[in-house]
């Protein structure tokens, strides 16, 4: 009798295991259909943060909550937050945190994702973007698109371009107009071999430096200047430490609008196109507040520093000085890329 109570007691116990088991595979759905059902229309918001290395006076943070703005408006179920300054990551480590899922968005220059994908580094090909025309038909056309979708392999979504801008030269020695007046500077480049071997045929004496360590660095004199968009410079207080500034616009640098594939797949289909758009839109208000902060930039500038406008002549030899660096990372970036991208700016022009 007791070996059939406890028998019967078990059965029940097991039943109601098992019934307990299909009530909660029902309520929450499984794989990602189950993630993207239970998430639309739940009630219950989901937080996208974005974190983004600049400060909270650049205009990409102005187009950061612009974008929160958006998808703000036309949905209940998201919420964004915006992290300036690198509080979150830097940028290499921002992307990393997209493919771990740990981050949802990230808006980077292109140069952190060589590190990712070699293909990237035809954006730091110098003096080949004559202006920003160019660039937006570069970016919006074919060849834009087929580097947005490039980043899938990486378990990154790319939703669209944004624009950091020209790379523009500053320093504490001379002014500087022509190849001559580079020769013997010690320029402070990003970690980038690219960037480092076009500024050693261009004559100058690059040095690869952290950019906390920037400002610093150009006060203890240990390196006379370097190379930022205008609003960088201005918003970095640069001036403070650096005398003369150039138009030499060797490098145009895109941003790009990151989302964690993984997370992404968990949206629901609404979720996504409310997304997309807004990274779009966004973006296009970036470009546009970009360019008028950038004018705006070189002309404070221009009262704090001596400016010094490089002539069309001088461009053509500063091409022509790095045309040897572009053959030489051709194959490490990929000849077909390369030979793309620069066909899609003959193109444009």
């Amino acid at each position: 009798m007791k070996k059939l109570l406890m028998v019967m007691l078990s059965a029940v116990m097991i039943s109601a295991i098992f019934l307990a088991g299909c009530g909660g595979s029902n309520s929450s759905g499984s794989g990602e259909s189950g993630a993207a059902e239970g998430n639309e229309g739940s009630g219950e918001k989901r937080t996208l943060r974005v974190s983004i290395g600049v400060n909270d006076k650049h205009p990409e943070y102005e187009a950061s909550m612009k974008f929160k703005e958006l998808v703000e408006a036309e949905t209940d179920d998201l919420t964004v937050e915006v992290y300036h300054s690198g509080q979150i990551a830097d940028d290499r480590s921002a992307i990393e945190m997209l493919q771990f899922g740990t981050l949802d968005i990230t808006i980077p220059s292109t140069s952190p994702l060589v590190n990712f994908l070699p293909e990237y580094g035809v954006f730091d090909l110098p003096f080949t973007i004559p202006n920003e025309e160019v660039a937006d038909q570069v970016l919006d056309g074919e060849f834009g698109t087929k580097m947005l979708e490039m980043v899938d392999s990486q378990g990154l979504v790319g939703l669209a371009w944004w624009e950091n801008g020209f790379r523009n030269l500053t320093n504490d020695v001379r002014p500087v107009g022509s190849m001559k007046d580079v020769e013997g500077l010690k320029i402070r480049t990003m970690e980038n071999e690219i960037h480092l071997d076009a500024w050693k045929a261009l004559g100058a004496n690059p040095t690869p430096m952290a950019f906390t360590e920037l400002f610093t660095a150009m006060q203890q004199g240990t390196i006379d200047g370097q190379e930022n968009p205008y609003p960088t410079i201005l918003l970095s207080n640069y001036p403070e430490v650096q005398e003369h500034i150039s138009n030499t616009n060797h490098v145009y640098t895109p941003f790009i609008f990151l989302f964690s594939k993984s997370i992404w797949e968990e949206l629901s289909a609404d979720q996504q196109d409310i997304i997309s758009k807004a990274a779009v839109e966004a973006g296009q208000f970036n470009r546009e507040r970009t360019r008028e902060v950038a004018d705006e930039s070189l002309e404070e500038l221009k009262t704090q520093m001596t400016f010094t406008e490089v002539p069309e002549e001088e461009f053509a030899k500063f091409q022509e000085a790095v045309q040897p660096v572009i053959e030489k990372h051709k194959e490490s970036i990929g000849a077909d890329i390369v030979d793309e991208y620069l066909s899609a700016i003959e193109s444009a022009k």
